[in-house]
């Protein structure tokens, strides 16, 4: 028999089931995604410096990428959308797995996981061309006038992690919308900025899989924000 409330009771708390299978799905594609980085990244007599763009961006992006696992499966654990409980699966593996092969690739050049200099300092440097803008180049949202160990662009903050985490229903969805939406925003910046910096293949080519996924999804997003 089915008690009065009982439904209401269910949809309100967590799933663990479907949170500790979309964690153990994103820890599988990150070990996978560093045996790729370490299979894809070419072991070349002269690979990337510490110090170089690929090396800044493979361990900024590494942070940013777990920011974005960490909000998805905040909002896992809690939505009753079946929209967001897809994009959030979709955003918590393919990130985790990225962050994996980042990883992979420092492997493999034979430098350290942690920077010798602040965070978003390769974003300073100039581009391919020799020139020092970014990838706009008219400073509105440039990436590259990102003053380095200053928080990454699109991260959101402790206390913005703590709202989440505390929300619920209808605001907690709409929360991780906009915060979302920022983050993507600061990630397609910085890939657009390697881009900008290297002309590495491998490292180019997620870089430009993360401008275009990360667009896709921000366009997809800000269509459930204004449909909430």
């Amino acid at each position: 028999m089915t008690l009065p409330g009982s439904d209401d009771a269910a949809r309100a708390r967590p799933r663990p089931r479907l949170v500790v299978a979309a964690g153990l799905a994103a820890l599988l594609l990150l070990l996978g995604g560093l045996a790729i980085g370490r299979l894809t990244a070419p072991n070349t007599p002269l690979p990337p410096s510490t110090t170089s763009a690929e090396a800044g961006f493979a361990r900024d992006m590494q942070t940013h990428h777990l920011q974005a696992v960490e909000m998805a499966m905040t909002i896992r654990s809690t939505t009753e959308d079946p929209d967001l409980l897809t994009l959030s699966y979709d955003i918590a593996t393919s990130q985790a797995q990225q962050a994996g092969q980042m990883f992979g690739w420092l492997s493999v050049w034979g430098l350290p996981p942690a920077s010798p200099e602040p965070a978003m300092t390769w974003m300073t440097r100039p581009a391919v061309d020799g020139s020092t803008h970014g990838h706009d180049g008219d400073g509105d949202g440039d990436t590259a006038a990102h003053v380095p160990g200053e928080p990454m662009p699109g991260l959101a903050t402790s206390e913005q992690l703590a709202e989440l985490r505390a929300a619920d229903g209808g605001a907690a969805d709409e929360l991780f919308l906009a915060l979302m939406i920022a983050h993507h925003e600061g990630g397609v910046g910085m890939a657009e900025a390697l881009l900008d910096r290297s002309d590495n293949r491998v490292a180019t080519g997620l870089a430009r899989g993360i401008v275009n996924s990360q667009q896709g999804e921000i366009d997809y997003m800000r269509q459930l924000l204004a449909a909430s």
